[in-house]
This record gives C-alpha cells, structure tokens and sequence, in this order.
C-alpha cells in the first residue's frame, strides 16, 4: 500500500522563542521603552549642543549676550523657542519611524484642536489677571506707567504672542508629548508585571502609569526651572503644580492643545500685557511697568506672580475649568498592549492618551 501521507506530530510545535539580544531591546510594543527615551534625549542633547557649538563659531557675540541678557528681545525668543519646538518635533518623528508609530499619538493630534487651542488661550489669560488683580487690589503689586502706544501695542503684542506660542509648543510638546508617552508606555509595562496577581491594579496600568509619569516629569519641570535669575523655591514649585494641571487637560482630552493654549496666553499676559516677571524672567517692550511690594511669598518678589503663593487657588480654579468645561472622554491607554501599530487606536467613543 502507498503511504505517501505525512505523519501529523502527536504534539503541537512550540513557538521559535526570541533570541536574547531581541528580549534586551524590545517587549510586546515593540522597541522598550527605557532604549526609546535613551535614544530620543541623545538625539535632542546632541542636536542642540552641535547647533549652540555653531552658534558660538558664527556670532560669539551673540551667544554672550543672550546669556547675560537680563531683558529677553522678542526676536531672538521667537528664533529660539521656535528652534526648540523644531528639534523637539523633529526628533519625535524620528522616533515614531523607529517605532513604527504615527507622530500625531505625541499629543499634536488634529482632533479638536482649534477649540481647545483657543479655550486654553481664553483661560490662560483669564488665570493670569484674576492672580495679577488679586495681587493689585492687596496692595502687593503696584503698576506704575503705560510704556507703550498706538501701533506700538499691536506690533510687540502680536510678536509676544507669537514667541509664546513657541514657548508654549516646545514646553508642552517637550516635556508632555513624546517623553509623557514613553514613560507612561514603560511604567504601564512595569505596573503590569508587578500587580499581574491583582487584576484591578493590573487592569488600570495605563492611568498608574500615566499619573506617575506625569509627576515625574512635572518635578523635572520645576527643578528646570531653577535656573533662571530670579526664580524662587515658590515658583519652582508653582511650575510643577502648573504642569500637573497641564497634564490633567492632556488626560482629560488625549491631546495638548488646551495645554499649549493655556500656556502660550499666560506667559504672554505676564511678559507683555502686565509687565511682570515671568518665572524670575523680564522681556523688552511690554505694555505695562510693575513692581512688587511687601514679602516675596505673598507678592512673588523678582520670581513674579508665579512666585507668590496666591498662585495656588489660581491653580485650583484652572483645575475646575478643566473638569468643568473640557470633554469627558473616556480614556483608554493602550501604547503597552499589542504591537505599534494596534497601540495607536483608539476604540469608539474613546481617544489615547498622549
């Protein structure tokens, strides 16, 4: 009789395992998350200091200058800030080629933008002169003169608002887009493989993960921070605190328009509609000349508003707006399940965070 059949094994063949060297570097989704960051602040460290090298070559003079520059022109804040948000941009998209993932995941996503961009500057400046009128009706800040008129007030007004905006593009998309993200997807991966007994804490890994990524990130903001003349151990604090907030709008929307909104309209209503220091830091050509009285805790000092501890119901407030007026989305974090491309989206009625 002919047997030309192939037997069928009695055992079902085990998966190929990963090779050693594939574990060490990549997990479910892809590329770890711990290589993803090392090499994304290499490439960001590495482009800025080539290009500041450069700069010290071509124009010393003018490195120097904007390194003792107490006052900050509006044209070299707009070429820097603008310069920042493009390597930061840049090296974002680098990375979602290297990880296979779409760049718009980092928080720039197009949904919705318009609305929540414009929301987050009307609040913005709302915040900013509810703290400033706090601080002029008790007497701890005083406003002296009008430095500013006619045409001069729209000229300089549209040129700080847009160098705040770059602020508020490279700040947001720096701090809580590509590295929010990344840390999240690691720190979910580890809450993951540490609470896999208890399913509740297993099953939410994605919100532990996102929270305390956000607070490590907002602590590294603020320590950030210390470096600016006149900053205080109040404003350092305040600008962690106001970037929790931050990230709350970036939970509560999976997107960091309102932030970057927000963020652009406040530093553009202190620097230039009110004239006070912004985080300890002066701009040239703004519209109003203050000055702070009494104790620097309760008037902000040199630090400026932000460096008074009125700032913290300010903050209260901005938090109510958020959980008042921005959408309730169910969140779904899924950049730890599945491979790249199925952690980008998002199920019905639902959006990613980050």
């Amino acid at each position: 009789m002919n047997q030309d059949a192939t037997p069928t094994p009695t055992e079902p063949i085990a998966p190929a395992q990963p090779s050693l060297l594939r574990r060490i570097f990549a997990g479910r989704d892809g590329l770890r998350a711990g290589w993803s960051l090392l090499i994304f602040i290499a490439l960001f460290v590495g482009i800025i200091y080539g290009v500041n090298v450069f700069a010290h070559k071509v124009h010393p003079e003018t490195a120097n200058a904007a390194q003792t520059a107490f006052e900050m022109p509006v044209k070299m804040a707009i070429i820097g800030e603008c310069f920042a948000f493009l390597m930061a941009l840049l090296v974002s998209w680098i990375m979602s080629k290297i990880e296979g993932r779409r760049i718009s995941v980092y928080g720039l996503n197009v949904r919705r933008k318009l609305p929540l961009f414009f929301a987050g500057l009307a609040w913005g400046v709302v915040c900013l002169s509810l703290l400033v009128v706090t601080l002029w009706k008790t007497g701890l800040l005083v406003i002296d003169r009008r430095l500013l008129f006619g045409g001069d007030i729209l000229r300089y007004g549209a040129m700080w608002l847009l160098a705040f905006l770059f602020v508020g593009l490279s700040e947001e998309y720096l701090m809580r887009g590509y590295l929010q993200f990344t840390l999240t997807r690691g720190l979910a991966g580890f809450y993951r493989w540490a609470f896999k007994a208890r399913l509740g804490m297993a099953t939410n890994s994605g919100a532990f993960g996102f929270w305390t990524s956000a607070l490590i990130l907002s602590i590294l903001f603020g320590l950030v921070h210390k470096g600016n003349p006149g900053e205080s151990p109040i404003g350092m604090l305040s600008a962690g605190l106001v970037a929790m907030v931050f990230c709350l709008s970036l939970w509560r929307t999976g997107s960091l328009w309102w932030a970057i909104g927000f963020h652009a309209a406040w530093d553009w209503a202190q620097s230039f509609l009110y004239g006070v220091a912004d985080s300890g830091m002066m701009t040239q050509h703004h519209l109003l000349a203050t000055h702070a009285v009494g104790k620097p805790i309760l008037s902000g000092g040199a630090t400026g508003p932000e460096g008074s501890i009125f700032i913290v119901a300010i903050l209260v407030v901005a938090t109510l707006i958020i959980l008042l007026t921005l959408p309730r989305e169910r969140q779904v974090y899924t950049a730890g399940v599945g491979t790249p491309d199925q952690s980008l989206e998002a199920r019905p009625g639902e959006a990613v965070v980050g």
